[in-house]
């Protein structure tokens, strides 16, 4: 929600630079997967490719059946390659994401890898449409195609030749009615204003899907939308942005016809709402009125099912103005899984973060405060059923 990614180009090169073979027990039979078909995890890039076999334990103990990353395609292609289509080009640096997967396959948790970020060889900025959609398709088919679970690498000096696990679960961009990931947000078109975050992003999530499912492995699975739960509508504002309801219309309206599930981050809009009060503005969708959302997506897509893809409440300590108590935050835990399992179309819950960032400026929504202290809704997390 708030400014994250721009920590996460420096996890990946410092998770690359620690990349290391390191051994692990086995993930208890009992994990979220059996936790009535809603796949429940978390999201914390800063954690999770910056102290890897810390944030893997928690993961463990948590009893997470999935974990979100983010694959920065600027971060793995510095520069443009020469055979964009395949992982083994030298342009290519997966090494982070290589380690990273590799530690899930260990644990036995399950990856969900958002593509986001263009490299400046291929546009204007990270949050711009790429020039070539094309580069976008390639780059997806390239990461599915090396996180199909069939792909080898060759191994250190007297190390044998290994194979990458399989990644099934991948996500388009993040927040594209949001300007912070993808500008302009709308344009003046035949003297009338268009949300052209949507028209763009139609083109990204089909970059995406394509690439992915071209690679024809099978089982795996794309999402488009992560939309952010709000947005102002309002093209001559100092921050447009576009609200989500609007986006999908708009979405359609683009032509985006194919996408295997729809994801949202329905997060509360104040430390006043719990995960079941529904938001007084109808720009607004959270969960608790995530029906409204859904019912949108049946007459526009038919039975397409969602993924929560980020979730979750800061606490006080230490935020004051936006955070919730200890004991409320997981209150919510329980209440959320709840309204999701109820909902019935919602396969996927996860909770961003592990641990609290150090910036008060940051989020605070970690089970993990910043002095390492396991939080009430830790234990809410192990005990969901």
């Amino acid at each position: 929600m708030r400014i994250r990614l721009a920590l996460i180009s420096a996890c990946l090169l410092a998770a690359g630079a620690v990349a290391i073979a390191t051994s692990s027990s086995a993930e208890p039979a009992t994990s979220s997967q059996t936790r009535s078909r809603v796949l429940v995890g978390f999201y914390d890039d800063q954690q999770v490719y910056g102290r890897t076999d810390w944030a893997f334990r928690q993961l463990k103990s948590l009893r997470a059946g999935i974990v979100r990353i983010t694959i920065d395609w600027a971060g793995v292609a510095h520069r443009r390659p020469a055979a964009p289509a395949d992982p083994a080009d030298p342009a290519y640096n997966w090494t982070a994401v290589d380690h990273i997967v590799s530690q899930a396959a260990e644990r036995k948790v399950k990856v969900l890898a958002s593509i986001y970020g263009t490299p400046r060889w291929a546009g204007r900025a990270k949050n711009r449409l790429p020039r070539r959609t094309k580069d976008l398709r390639l780059f997806a088919h390239a990461a599915a195609k090396r996180y199909s679970g069939r792909y080898q690498v060759k191994g250190e000096e007297n190390e044998p030749v290994r194979r990458l696990p399989a990644i099934r679960h991948w996500l388009a961009w993040n927040e594209p009615n949001n300007p912070i990931f993808l500008r302009p947000q709308w344009k003046m078109v035949k003297r009338k204003w268009r949300p052209q975050s949507a028209f763009d992003y139609a083109k990204i999530c089909s970059a995406v899907w394509v690439g992915v499912h071209s690679t024809r492995i099978g089982g795996e699975r794309v999402a488009c939308g992560a939309t952010g739960p709000r947005g102002n509508d309002a093209p001559r504002s100092s921050r447009p942005s576009t609200s989500p309801l609007v986006f999908l219309t708009w979405l359609r309206r683009a032509g985006l016809k194919r996408f295997d599930a729809y994801a949202h981050h329905p997060y509360a809009t104040s430390r006043f709402e719990r995960p079941t009060s529904v938001p007084r503005s109808k720009k607004t969708v959270t969960l608790g009125n995530i029906g409204v959302l859904l019912k949108q997506l049946s007459r526009l897509y038919g039975g397409k099912r969602l993924w929560i893809t980020e979730y979750g409440y800061q606490t006080r300590p230490p935020d004051r103005y936006f955070g919730v108590r200890y004991s409320a935050q997981a209150k919510y835990v329980h209440q959320a899984f709840a309204l999701a399992r109820k909902t019935r179309r919602i396969d996927m819950l996860v909770w961003f973060l592990i641990r609290d960032e150090r910036r008060l400026s940051g989020w605070q929504s970690g089970v993990v405060s910043i002095r390492g202290t396991r939080k009430p809704a830790f234990r809410a997390f192990q005990r969901l059923r």
